[in-house]
């Protein structure tokens, strides 16, 4: 899709490829845009200018915004933090505030090329050897996020000590139910069950979409960049590792149970090898980790709902998700009866 089409969901094209020639140091207009599959909450888009050089371009969807989601400039902050540090984040290279140029703020960064393990077939299509590179990687760096200081590297503004589960639970109780979700019981249900068994809580720097499939990887297995900052915040870090282990399919296990995950492929160490290595490297208990598996399915099933809502409500472009409606709501109803029996039995299944 070139600069003059038509129907680009969320860009005025004209305007934005002026803003970006005036705005990204380096880039050559005029800029081509196409819509980049995979992200189902904010829009991310392929920038590639007159040069031949690709940028990538994140903006909130173009309705069923909700209060408090797709915060761009929360997004560009934690995204700036990472970037003088080791974990791996493609580079900011510029932010705009007015709304003015295409209907909401957005940000462009450095594109980074790789594999992104986003399905079994991306797994499959990474070396055996390489697989075991890669869950290791997934694991190190996971451990190296968390033991950044927040305050140290200036996200004071957004640190907050205490409550994160709690300040979790409100958020996505409320969004799912200003989303348009219909059929919510289960969810509440989950929810309840939740409140009452809040662990004691640490505090950190959390991702809060920590998988293989917001990373782009190397031929070697290393991780070449992390993704998709919008659900960060400061919390306690076995959210992340909980979501990592909720999503982490093993061989001969049925995707539809757990997610779309690309670890059925031999080679990729298996989730009690996760957990183990995330604990021996890091120091941290983890013997609250199936509280947060829990949590995370039922966050997880919360942030379905509400993008299946904004799908139907026609609001997210056109990349195909919408067609697989049914599939996407049954999978969200596994999740959150996986978070109820999770919590029942206070195990790891």
């Amino acid at each position: 899709m070139s600069g003059a089409d038509v129907g680009l969901a969320g860009i005025d094209e004209a305007r934005v490829g002026d803003w970006l020639a005036a705005h990204v140091p380096g880039l050559v207009g005029p800029v081509a845009l196409t819509l980049v599959a995979g992200g189902r909450s904010n829009l991310t888009y392929r920038v590639t200018d007159a040069a031949g050089t690709a940028y990538a371009l994140r903006r909130p969807p173009t309705g069923g915004v909700l209060s408090t989601a797709h915060d761009m400039g929360r997004e560009w902050l934690f995204l700036s933090a990472m970037a003088p540090t080791d974990v791996p984040v493609p580079d900011p290279l510029a932010f705009c505030a007015d709304p003015g140029v295409t209907g909401a703020e957005f940000y462009v960064m450095a594109f980074v090329d790789g594999l992104v393990l986003a399905d079994p077939e991306a797994g499959l299509a990474m070396d055996p050897a390489a697989r075991v590179v890669a869950g290791h990687d997934v694991v190190d760096v996971l451990v190296g996020l968390h033991a950044l200081d927040p305050l140290a590297v200036g996200l004071g503004e957004v640190v907050r000590a205490t409550g994160f589960v709690e300040r979790q639970l409100r958020r996505w109780y409320r969004q799912v139910h200003q989303s348009g979700a219909i059929d919510l019981a289960l969810l509440d249900e989950v929810h309840d069950l939740l409140a009452t068994r809040v662990p004691a809580q640490t505090s950190g720097i959390v991702h809060g979409d920590y998988r293989p499939g917001n990373m782009a990887f190397g031929q070697d297995g290393r991780i070449r960049a992390i993704f998709d900052w919008e659900l960060a915040t400061s919390g306690d870090p076995l959210a992340d590792l909980g979501y990592l282990v909720s999503t982490w399919a093993q061989p001969g296990e049925e995707l539809g149970s757990i997610g779309v995950s690309p670890s059925t492929a031999p080679g990729f160490p298996s989730r009690d090898e996760l957990v183990a290595r995330y604990a021996q490297s890091s120091g941290r208990d983890v013997s609250n980790l199936p509280y947060f598996v829990a949590f995370n399915r039922w966050r997880s099933a919360c942030i379905l709902a509400g993008v299946n809502a904004r799908y139907q409500a026609g609001v997210m472009g056109d990349d195909g998700y919408a067609g697989q409606a049914r599939e996407r709501a049954e999978h969200s109803e596994r999740l959150v009866a996986q978070a109820r029996d999770t919590l029942r039995a206070d195990s790891l299944d």
